[in-house]
């Protein structure tokens, strides 16, 4: 049986400075610091001793640092893969958040939503040098594609918010083309767990989002 457990990074620097995530490469701040303890706490109480664990995780520093929690726990070093990024903003990244929705009003339509019918995935939102949804996307299935060629008991992924949902869609081999409109929404600090018995070799959601860990912190 496989299981990956996927974590999406908890409070970066970004979040509480209100400025443009993406790949910013800001870091935990010390409230986030305690979630990835936290984190690695569940996972390794929910994890067997003993059992084969390999550790995968965003280069972005708040991922990395909360991988570098759990491996900790584990005494694994974690693989770092560019390709589990979230979704670039482009000019946009590292400005306040204020900055890009004003691009939203009406009359600058500087910033333009997907059509809710039409090509979603490679629609352009106009932030100079943002990825598209297909852009992302692309680079999170090829990096689901590599980590599910080498066989594991455990697999932890950290991830980030919007780049969770490829990791899932991926998973449960969604046609990429297929992906333009899912979303599974998953909070900061999460945990998200997919499973693929040894019999029938379904793959199932087990568990999206969950936050349950992060309850003692509050």
């Amino acid at each position: 049986m496989r299981t990956l457990h996927v974590v999406t990074h908890p409070e970066a620097t970004h979040h509480v400075e209100k400025v443009v995530g993406g790949w910013h490469d800001s870091d935990l701040t010390p409230a986030g610091r305690d979630a990835a303890a936290a984190i690695a706490r569940a996972l390794r109480a929910g994890i067997p001793g003993g059992a084969d664990v390999e550790l995968i995780s965003s280069d972005l520093r708040r991922a990395a640092r909360t991988a570098e929690a759990v491996g900790e726990l584990f005494g694994v070093e974690p693989l770092l893969d560019r390709r589990l990024r979230e979704k670039s903003y482009g000019e946009a990244e590292g400005r306040p958040q204020e900055w890009l929705d004003r691009r939203f009003v009406p009359l600058d339509r500087r910033f333009v939503p997907p059509p809710a019918d039409g090509d979603r995935m490679g629609h352009h939102e106009g932030v100079p040098g943002a990825e598209t949804r297909a852009e992302c996307a692309r680079r999170v299935y090829a990096a689901m594609d590599d980590l599910l060629r080498r066989p594991r008991e455990h697999q932890i992924v950290v991830t980030h918010g919007f780049a969770l949902t490829f990791v899932v869609a991926a998973w449960i081999k969604m046609p990429f083309e297929a992906a333009g409109s899912v979303s599974f929404a998953a909070p900061s600090g999460s945990i998200t767990v997919l499973r693929e018995d040894d019999f029938f070799h379904n793959r199932q959601v087990v568990a999206v989002g969950d936050t349950g860990h992060l309850t003692t912190l509050t």
